[in-house]
């Protein structure tokens, strides 16, 4: 089968694709046949203002490509919102096949100095937004049957390794590590599969940090994601679930959560105390 055809006849959604990796999402899958689904709210990186514009001019420069693409603005942190995401793509195309959970903002702060609101506006948008999306999605093709089905999730290095100055945002991107091996078990039996990336990428979110300083788009911009995201959504994937990819331009790698062997008894018997558990930490972490 020729790239251009690997998602012919298919429906992807792609949440966050008015810019940055969404946008490389989108364009990408359109590229390689599938119709698009472009939902962006056209907020700034914070999540703060609307404009349809983003959106909008994804759907166009998809379209003047020769493929087809639905254009929604709603937010995917609202329940009516990401159902309606799921239900316009319904209306136009009567099915859908895969989703793309890219939405986020961030609003970074030492978390002492953190407010309550930062805090949710950052875990409703990734988190919540992802959640209702799988929810609205794995419903619908549930109605479907089963089929070939794909969800890609987008968690974050500092989600699983954790960054300072980031407790809302990492704490959204662990709670999807969770979301996507959970999901992963419940979607099996539907057919449908369920992954994660884990990017570094160079966009509007990432540009002002400073591992990016001096990096050019050719070796860290959105498309490098774009190209693993596809794979995962693809029938290429079809026995990879369950599984959190990181991308850092051309490396691709895997993240593993591990269990050490541990220790099965208290050395020389009796009850753990904690200058005993101290003694055997290295034991106990050793894997």
């Amino acid at each position: 089968m020729s790239a251009g055809q690997l998602f012919a006849g298919k429906v992807v959604i792609v949440t966050g694709s008015g810019n940055g990796i969404g946008k490389a999402e989108a364009l990408w899958f359109a590229k390689h046949g599938a119709s698009v689904v472009v939902n962006d709210l056209g907020g700034s990186r914070d999540g703060s203002g609307k404009d349809q514009k983003a959106a909008d001019a994804v759907v166009d420069e998809i379209k003047k490509g020769g493929g087809d693409a639905l254009a929604t603005y709603t937010s995917v942190s609202d329940l009516d919102g990401a159902e309606n995401v799921v239900w316009a793509a319904l209306n136009k195309y009567k099915h859908v096949d895969c989703l793309v959970n890219n939405a986020g903002i961030l609003r970074d702060k030492a978390m002492l100095n953190m407010q309550v609101a930062e805090w949710d506006a950052v875990l409703d948008v990734h988190l919540k937004g992802s959640f209702l999306m799988t929810r609205a999605f794995g419903r619908a093709v549930k109605q479907q049957g089963v089929g070939s089905y794909a969800i890609v999730n987008t968690t974050s290095m500092s989600g699983l390794l954790g960054n300072f100055g980031q407790a809302n945002y990492s704490s959204a991107k662990a709670g999807i590590f969770g979301l996507t091996r959970t999901s992963s078990i419940e979607l099996q039996k539907l057919g449908c599969r369920v992954n994660a990336i884990a990017p570094v990428a160079l966009t509007r979110m990432t540009e002002d940090i400073a591992m990016m300083s001096g990096v050019t788009t050719e070796q860290m911009g959105p498309q490098h994601v774009a190209n693993v995201v596809g794979w995962l959504a693809s029938d290429v994937a079809k026995d990879v679930t369950g599984r959190i990819i990181g991308v850092h331009g051309n490396k691709v790698f895997e993240y593993k959560m591990t269990q050490s062997d541990g220790v099965d008894d208290v050395p020389g018997g009796g009850e753990w105390t904690p200058e005993k558990l101290q003694e055997a930490l290295p034991k106990i972490a050793a894997a």
